[in-house]
């Protein structure tokens, strides 16, 4: 099968295309349902918090199932980190979870293989998984670090397997560094199935289309993706905007960007925005990058191609050792979750200074990261994680929606009864959080109020954002109400301080109230 050039014949190429977009998309969508389903620890299984995708001989991302937003854009940087260090070969699976060597944070546990048809390697496959633990300083590895080095166990690009032999030091990392180290293994043992399981899908689409087919495509696919997005900046207006915003916390970090657009090009520059600072707020680039393909995605009006193809006419400038851009020592584990979500309110603001009221008020900003730990009656640990949705915003075309997960996230909610028949827990309130929303023409979306009482010690973290700041509103609508969390201890309420740990006994309570959305337009006046 030939692929005819795109000038010669736009339509039928742009057929095909969407025929392989969909069926690469394919092959990692099967990867993540390997994964799920083969996976230990509810984070993975219930709430999907994993991502898969396919890459080619160069690294370059070709397709993604539509999985975590901030895991995906930082796979362009995964695969060229591995080649510097690594030259994978048939057998072989490399294991990952340095964020400054194509990972994203320590818990984000990144497998990727070399694809092969026949005796060629045609690309790479790759899988991210959050893991809740990795041997941090506290149960969940997010809360309680000054430092990369306090975040938990550091790998570099290491080989898991080599010629199918699995390496017996990375296994016995997760054996002993890392809390609940059963579902540690069993996790990254379904992250490896998941590569066998797309190697597999792979090598049918190979022997219907052949492999040089398959390869024609790749190219052609990440070369379309280019085109359109150029094709898509062309269409806005020419102009320069600056818009910042800032994370909670005393010293109160600012993440500012001048946007320049010109023709088919846009620059991004985010040198004003402040130094890394202690504790793990910070990031880097590889989670700009995914911020920045998620809001090309998000902001089409057209089906872009899940390729990085869609950043080619994007230029990005960062400072080094910013808030954004850091170096060790300096910690990262929340600038993967809290950090990413404000980046991403930073360009939708920008997106709304150059294109109007077209563009939505501020959604919730936030994760909401959730870490417990404690120990079973058996005296083995038990650990959990998870974050929490809130209200989205309001835009021209209606009302934002309420208790979902929102921008650089995806996750799906943990069901009560896994909540409660795995964990020494009980799940008192589980609700929206009425009138949270902004109000508007269109009302922002409302929180989530959960509230859990425990039945057995643990150790606790809340870690989360827009409780000193609220979501904005667009257009004359108004802001969404900020998130409270707070314990029940010794008989009455007290709000936690941002990023406090705390030691529960049973019968204390923690509860939890998400941030509400922006509204959007002017609301219409009470008759």
């Amino acid at each position: 099968m030939e692929l005819p050039c795109l000038e010669e014949d736009e339509i039928g190429m742009r057929r095909q295309l969407s025929v392989f977009q969909h069926l690469f998309a394919s092959v990692t969508e099967e990867m993540g349902e390997a994964l799920r389903q083969s996976s230990v620890s509810a984070n993975i299984k219930e709430r999907r918090d994993y991502s898969c995708a396919l890459l080619d001989e160069d690294g370059r991302l070709i397709a993604h199932a539509a999985h975590i937003p901030v895991h995906l854009g930082s796979a362009h940087l995964t695969v060229p980190a591995i080649l510097k260090k690594l030259n994978p070969e048939r057998g072989d699976v490399v294991v990952l979870n340095d964020p400054h060597q194509g990972g994203t944070h320590l818990n984000d546990v990144t497998v990727v293989a070399p694809l092969h048809v026949g005796r060629s390697r045609v690309g790479f496959l790759l899988n991210r998984a959050h893991h809740n633990d990795v041997g941090g300083v506290e149960p969940g590895s997010l809360t309680g670090a000054k430092s990369l080095k306090e975040e938990g166990v550091l790998i570099p690009p290491t080989f898991l397997q080599r010629k199918g032999a699995p390496n017996p030091k990375i296994w016995k990392l997760f054996e002993t560094k890392m809390r609940e180290p059963a579902a540690r293994k069993g996790d990254l043992l379904a992250q490896c199935a998941a590569l066998h399981r797309g190697s597999a899908r792979f090598n049918d689409l190979a022997e219907r289309y052949g492999r040089r087919t398959l390869v024609d495509a790749m190219s052609a696919l990440y070369d379309h993706g280019a085109r359109l997005a150029r094709l898509m900046l062309k269409t806005w207006p020419d102009g320069e905007v600056t818009t910042f915003d800032f994370l909670d916390g005393k010293e109160t970090p600012r993440i500012a960007l001048r946007l320049a657009k010109t023709g088919p090009r846009m620059t991004l520059d985010f040198s004003g925005t402040s130094p890394q600072a202690a504790g793990s707020w910070n990031t880097h680039r590889a989670v700009v990058l995914s911020a920045v393909a998620w809001l090309m995605q998000t902001i089409s009006e057209r089906e872009l191609p899940e390729t990085g193809g869609i950043l080619e006419p994007i230029t990005l400038k960062l400072a080094p050792r910013t808030l954004i851009h850091s170096r060790p020592p300096a910690g990262v584990a929340l600038g993967n979750t809290e950090t990413s979500q404000r980046l991403a309110d930073v360009l939708l603001a920008g997106m709304r200074a150059l294109l109007g009221k077209e563009i939505p008020a501020a959604s919730q900003g936030t994760m909401n990261n959730l870490c417990f730990g404690g120990k079973r009656p058996s005296g083995s640990e038990f650990v959990y994680y998870e974050t929490i949705g809130g209200g989205a915003g309001a835009g021209p075309g209606g009302a934002g929606a309420d208790a979902v997960q929102v921008h650089m996230t995806n996750t799906l909610n943990t069901p009560v009864e896994v909540f409660e028949s795995e964990l020494p827990v009980r799940i008192i309130r589980y609700s929206t959080r009425s009138c949270s929303g902004g109000k508007g023409l269109h009302p922002g979306g409302d929180g989530v109020i959960k509230e859990m009482e425990f039945l057995k010690p643990v150790r606790l973290g809340v870690v989360a954002t827009r409780r000193q700041s609220s979501p904005v509103g667009a257009a004359g609508g108004t802001a969404g109400k900020p998130g409270v969390d707070r314990v029940f201890q010794n008989g009455r309420w007290r709000i936690l301080d941002p990023g406090e740990m705390v030691d529960l006994v049973p019968g204390d309570r923690l509860q939890i109230q998400t941030p509400g959305g922006g509204g959007w337009g002017k609301p219409k006046p009470k008759k």
